[in-house]
């Protein structure tokens, strides 16, 4: 078996990992935006393509390689209609077609479908354009009470949510943007603030066949204490019990069930089932579970903890996901919990000063994993070979995920940590991720809103 894996970062490092330890033991050609040298160590085939938009590039590299299946991780070339293509020339791949891609790369189209096909699970939001947008005063102001969010109707990197409070000191700030956000992108979402407890729930879907993987959460913030710019995610954790430490039963309950409404509504909407990722931000509210957001693939850093302890055969599933053939057999993972702290440059995500310089990474024990993320080898760079393979060159973003697996978060926590204080270079990581003080607070949190 031969398995197109177009992907770069820690995140398609995990998914070649996953891929590799199948029994079926695939051939791996890999398509990447940089040379990665976790994914060049698995897989038989690199190509170094920028960026991963281009279509007509990878339908060459597929042509000449004749892979069975293709996996896709990012976003963009999801959006940009790469299943499409592909399965125009006969091979099923594991991302949903542009139409249905457009979970993640329009909120618009997001929460029109959730209201269209009732799934009460959206804050108070409206879709403006154009012709609609002399009313967005009237409507953050009345109805929003001035706590709102703008959202950017395109994919934009992460960068198009602005909230009140931190992006904007004001309405009028909020409704600059808006506009500007329509001038760009033809729409904006101008929706609530919400409050409560992020958590993600990651789902394989096939059609209306949907099983999910453990819940985890996210830490967007640079810096501990939740404190700084956001940025992709400096760290993850899930619990033993595929739940979170602050989630009711009922929560995670119905956050499984609204993805399942959703690939319903999705087959319903354009006629074609969903094969893929199909990954739900979430947020605990005093008020019950809400949407934030939803993505078509795997999160990152969420597929670091979940890939880890999957202890199924991951090409098996793919092989289910694209021959409607996805069921709970399929899908096992050992019931322990991860904590994921990101490794990055001392000056990520404001400034690349540390470019170039030379971080060292210790050898994983059995219970931990790293997965390698924008960096490069210094065999690559010198163009020589050496014998130090655990030095390599850094990137301007996010360095590597450090993976500890235990059968408590503590003990997941602690591996992690002591894995990260061993790494030597230019680099820091949130030292808080995943410890008992900080998934207290978000339990106190919770309990109080809902008190």
């Amino acid at each position: 078996m031969r398995i197109l894996l177009i992907s770069s970062s820690a995140r398609g490092h995990a998914i070649a990992d996953a891929l590799k330890r199948s029994p079926k033991n695939p051939e791996l050609i890999s398509v990447c935006s940089s040379a990665n040298p976790g994914i060049q160590e698995l897989a038989e085939e690199q190509h170094v393509l920028t960026p991963l938009t281009n279509i007509d590039a990878i339908l060459t590299i597929a042509k000449n390689t004749k892979p069975n299946l293709a996996v896709i991780g990012p976003e963009d070339p999801i959006a940009s209609g790469i299943a499409n293509t592909l399965e125009e020339v006969g091979i099923p791949t594991v991302a949903p077609l542009k139409s249905l891609a457009q979970i993640e790369s329009s909120k618009g189209f997001t929460r029109n479908l959730l209201k269209k096909y009732g799934i009460n699970c959206s804050p108070q939001f409206r879709v403006y354009t154009k012709d609609t947008m002399k009313n967005m005063n009237k409507f953050i102001e009345q109805e929003l009470k001035e706590n709102f969010v703008v959202k950017y109707d395109a994919l934009k990197g992460g960068k198009g949510v602005k909230v009140s409070g931190e992006h904007f000191n004001s309405i009028d700030d909020g409704v600059t943007y808006a506009k500007q956000c329509i001038e760009e992108c033809g729409q904006v979402v101008i929706e609530e603030k919400l409050i409560g407890c992020e958590f993600s729930l990651m789902s394989f879907v096939s059609g209306t066949q949907v099983i999910d993987m453990p819940a985890v959460q996210d830490h967007k913030r640079a810096y501990a204490e939740d404190t700084g710019p956001n940025t992709g995610g400096m760290g993850t954790y899930s619990d033993a019990n595929h739940s979170l430490p602050f989630l009711e039963k009922d929560d995670l309950e119905r956050a499984k069930e609204i993805n399942r409404l959703v690939a319903k509504a999705l087959l319903k909407e354009s006629g074609k089932p969903y094969r893929g990722i199909l990954y739900g931000g979430f947020m605990a509210t005093a008020d019950g579970v809400k949407l934030i957001e939803y993505n078509c693939r795997f999160g990152d850093p969420e597929a670091l903890n979940v890939l880890p302890i999957l202890s199924s055969d991951f090409v098996a599933i793919c092989e289910g996901i694209v021959n409607g053939e996805l069921s709970e057999k399929l899908v096992q993972f050992e019931h322990k919990a991860t904590v994921c702290k990101y490794i990055v440059p001392k000056g990520y995500p404001e400034n690349k000063d540390q470019k170039g310089m030379e971080v060292v990474f210790p050898k994983p024990t059995k219970n931990a994993r790293i997965y390698l993320g924008d960096v490069s080898s210094l065999d690559t760079i010198l163009l020589r070979k050496i014998t130090r393979d655990d030095i390599y060159i850094l990137g301007s973003s996010r360095t590597a995920g450090i993976v500890g697996i235990g059968d408590t978060l503590e003990e997941a926590e602690q591996i992690a940590q002591r894995l990260c204080k061993q790494v030597k270079g230019p680099v820091r990581f949130r030292s808080d991720i995943g410890t008992r003080d900080l998934t207290t607070k978000r339990v106190s949190l919770l309990r109080n809103l809902r008190s």
